[in-house]
């Protein structure tokens, strides 16, 4: 990844960060108030990304559905991670019948479909954060367990790990000493690249109606509320929005596989 796409991502990313939280916070709307005096109005200066059905600013609504979204896909990254080292680090380090049977549920999660399995959770607690946030962890762990179980394998039998356990060094104390820190740059990158994914999925599912309220802005409820509009002309509340979408995800992806790349160096320098 050239140096040139990493500092684009970054400052996209950083623009992003600062656009979802400081705009809605100076530009506050109501997104129960109704105003069809300027409703469906296109760009302009006032409305940098026009106005939808309701007279509501899309500028600040796509900020707040930004603000939303990275939220739900920060708390789902650090959930899978959590989900994930636990499982991977432990598979890992105990081996035998332990790792046998977290590789099994590993496999098992990776054979469902995952957006489908998505729905079926969400769809019991519709509009529930807490519903979305679980439903994705549950489906987007297995990525970082594998790579995490890898990580840990590859140290288990090193002359320092060998030495501890001669010593008598207790599992629990090789694993918090020796297994997880070995194992963390790649729960850091695992929870940067989950980001994106978990972006589209929340998006996803808002868009189908399971995810966020209506009423409550996400960048999916943004381009489900544009599918009627765009028939009639109002492009703008299907392309602002996601192109803020669009661009964010490929800015974490990038930063992400970038990470990725120089963990695999120094990984490879060390060895």
């Amino acid at each position: 990844m050239g140096r040139p796409a990493v500092v684009l991502a970054t400052v996209v990313l950083v623009a992003a960060v600062l656009y979802a939280g400081v705009v809605p916070v100076l530009r506050p709307v109501d997104d129960a108030l109704v105003d069809f005096a300027i409703s469906r109005r296109p760009p302009s200066l006032e409305f940098p990304f026009g106005t939808d059905n309701a007279g509501r600013d899309v500028f600040v609504r796509a900020a707040e559905g930004m603000r939303s979204s990275l939220l739900i896909a920060a708390a789902t990254a650090l959930g899978a991670a959590v989900v994930g080292a636990l499982v991977g680090v432990s598979a890992g380090a105990l081996g035998g019948w332990w790792d046998r049977i977290a590789m099994r549920v590993v496999d098992a999660v990776n054979s469902l479909p995952s957006l489908l399995l998505t729905l079926l959770i969400v769809a019991m607690y519709r509009g529930s954060v807490l519903a979305i946030v679980v439903s994705l962890v549950l489906t987007h762990w297995t990525s970082i367990a594998r790579v995490v179980r890898g990580e840990v394998l590859a140290v288990r039998h090193a002359e320092f790990v060998q030495a501890a356990r001669l010593r008598g060094v207790p599992q629990w104390r090789m694993i918090r000493q020796h297994f997880v820190p070995v194992a963390m740059g790649q729960i850091l990158i695992g929870v940067v690249l989950l980001i994106p994914h978990a972006i589209w999925h929340e998006s996803t599912l808002s868009f189908l109606g399971v995810g966020l309220p209506p009423h409550r802005a996400s960048l999916g409820t943004l381009l489900s509320d544009a599918q009627a509009s765009i028939l009639l002309g109002d492009w703008w509340l299907l392309v602002f929005p996601a192109g803020v979408l669009t661009l964010v995800t490929l800015a974490v992806a990038v930063l992400g596989r970038s990470w990725q790349r120089k963990a695999q160096a120094l990984q490879e320098v060390s060895s």
